[in-house]
Parts: structure tokens; C-alpha cells; sequence
């Protein structure tokens, strides 16, 4: 198996609307095994484990066309990670399926955030996932 070593420290999206990204993210994140970690007047922090790896803050000019890829420790995460982001404002950017032009082992789901950030859940497989859609190109 892949050791993989951190090389961002961590992330943060400016957002126009605090309430209604919080609302998203939070119920996206929650399947990823991510919580809010800190609570501010003007920002939330998620992680896992006193780890706040990703922070969303109001204010300007907002960030967009962004891409962020979260970790998932499977397929049913990666799933619940697409179903609640599209429950929660989210837009389909690539339902959750095995994105061959990165492997046969990359199992992920896309969505485009309040503000058409390209946000994802990847599962890195340890074996070739065969009962899943196939979804060729780039999302």
C-alpha cells in the first residue's frame, strides 16, 4: 500500500454566505469522518482528530474555481459524501464512480460548491474496483 505524506498543511475557502456553506460542508464532510473543530464569528474549521485541515471564512472577493480533493476510507463514504453535499446546495459536477483516467483504484465523487469550487471525495482502493461505473474524462 501507498504511504502517502501530507504536503498541504491545510486549506481555506473564502465564502460569500457562511450559514449556508457551513450547512453544506458540514453534512459533506460529517461522512469523511471531518467535524467542525473551531467555531468563529466569520469562519469554521473542519477536521479530524484536532487536526483543522480545512476553514471556510466570509468575506472578499469569495474563492472560486478552486479544487479540493478529501480523503474517504471507502466507497460508502465517498457515497454519503455526494449525497449529502447534493442535499445541501451542491451541484453535480461527477457522481461517485471509478475515475479511470486516474486508476482503476481511484473511486471518487465531484461536486461544485455554492461558489463552483470543484470539491471531491477519493477513495484510494487497494485493489481494482469492478462493480462500479466507469466514468472516463475529467469532471
Amino acid at each position: 500500500m501507498t504511504v502517502r505524506r501530507v504536503v498541504v498543511d491545510h486549506v481555506l475557502f473564502v465564502v460569500a454566505d457562511l450559514d449556508a456553506s457551513r450547512g453544506l460542508y458540514t453534512a459533506a464532510l460529517a461522512p469523511l469522518g471531518y467535524k467542525e473543530l473551531y467555531l468563529q464569528d466569520d469562519c469554521v474549521s473542519y477536521g479530524a482528530e484536532e487536526l483543522d485541515d480545512f476553514t471556510i471564512c466570509r468575506g472578499e472577493p469569495v474563492t472560486t474555481a478552486a479544487h479540493v480533493a478529501f480523503s474517504a476510507e471507502g466507497r460508502d463514504a465517498v457515497d454519503a459524501f455526494f449525497a449529502a453535499a447534493v442535499a445541501n446546495g451542491a451541484t453535480v459536477r461527477g457522481g461517485p464512480g471509478v475515475w479511470t483516467q486516474y486508476s482503476e483504484r481511484y473511486y471518487a465523487a465531484f461536486v461544485n460548491d455554492l461558489h463552483q469550487n470543484n470539491v471531491e471525495a477519493v477513495w484510494h482502493a487497494p485493489e481494482p474496483v469492478v462493480d462500479a461505473p466507469r466514468r472516463p474524462g475529467v469532471p
